[in-house]
């Protein structure tokens, strides 16, 4: 009887072990999926923004295309010369006269202006760029992103106060959200506006659309945008000279000096687009030459944009 009771101890103890290992076999896996789903959704969260970016980089690629017309690519080896990058299709709409009424016709006679614009800033680039605009005392118009971060709101802030003039570009800069309808862009462009004005004071009232006002990603007609615009007071700018750093592809700062300057004198005012990205650096090493360029055309100055510049639009209502 003795051995019996042992024996069933035995099979008991072992039955207990049995149990055990089962529940620890199902609780390590489970343990494990759990962990992992836990880090996936917190790298999802905190790299969301990458997504959107790529997302803008795809979004960018078709509207170079559409936009820039390039002949060869920009990224070719040294020694083969690239074509220039053009803007077709554009409509030079002067504004009203009244607009003009403070300026004095017989100063701004025959000055050829230029506006050095960047999109999509603020980036680790923003300093440089502001840096080196200080250096030669010219002014340039930024056509900013929403960014929320503390080191982002300090740049907003620096290009107020050191005199350039503060756009809107969009809050997300996702094209598959903005373009969804007047709403959606309405909603972002105004988040935009009321985020800038918390940071700098500045209620900005200057606008370029993304990929343009002759962006072909648009699922609603780009003319209703322009009536929204329209109807809230506030001007877009496309630009008539392309650097071509929009690209996806390198271009040396040669190249882009090389586009920004070739066609300047076909303009009595030129808009140039540049990109403030932190990927865009041979575009900040391009700059000094570019602006020591400019600055050595007769009757040329840089300006930033103003109530009194010449509205340059792909699309017009017109």
């Amino acid at each position: 009887m003795a051995q019996l009771d042992a024996d069933q101890e035995v099979q008991l103890a072992k039955g207990r072990r049995i149990c055990q290992l089962k529940k620890l076999i199902i609780f390590v896996p489970f343990s494990a999926i759990v962990i992992l789903t836990a880090v996936c959704l917190f790298l999802g969260i905190r790299h969301r923004g990458v997504i959107g970016e790529l997302q803008d980089v795809l979004a960018g690629q078709e509207r170079t295309s559409v936009i820039d017309q390039e002949g060869t690519d920009s990224s070719m080896k040294a020694g083969e010369e690239s074509s220039l990058y053009t803007v077709s299709g554009v409509t030079e709409s002067g504004r009203k006269a009244v607009d003009l009424e403070t300026v004095s016709v017989e100063e701004e006679e025959g000055v050829h202006k230029v506006y050095l614009t960047f999109d999509d800033g603020p980036s680790s680039n923003t300093d440089q760029i502001l840096d080196i605009l200080a250096d030669y005392d010219v002014k340039a118009t930024f056509f900013v992103v929403g960014k929320e971060e503390e080191e982002y709101q300090e740049l907003y802030k620096r290009i107020v106060k050191e005199g350039h003039t503060l756009g809107m570009h969009s809050y997300s800069h996702r094209y598959n959200e903005i373009y969804q309808s007047v709403e959606s862009y309405s909603a972002d462009l105004s988040k935009l506006q009321e985020f800038l004005y918390d940071i700098t004071g500045v209620w900005c009232r200057y606008c370029r659309f993304p990929g343009g006002s002759s962006n072909t990603v648009s699922r609603v007609d780009m003319h209703e945008l322009i009536d929204y615009l329209d109807k809230q007071d506030i001007s877009y700018f496309d630009w008539n000279v392309s650097s071509g750093d929009a690209s996806s592809a390198y271009i040396s700062p040669e190249n882009i000096i090389r586009n920004c300057t070739a066609k300047l004198q076909e303009y009595d005012e030129s808009i140039i687009l540049m990109h403030d990205a932190y990927e865009k650096r041979s575009t900040v090493e391009a700059l000094p030459a570019l602006i020591e360029a400019i600055l050595a055309m007769e009757d040329t100055k840089i300006v930033p944009i103003t109530d009194d510049t010449e509205l340059i639009h792909h699309i017009s209502n017109d």
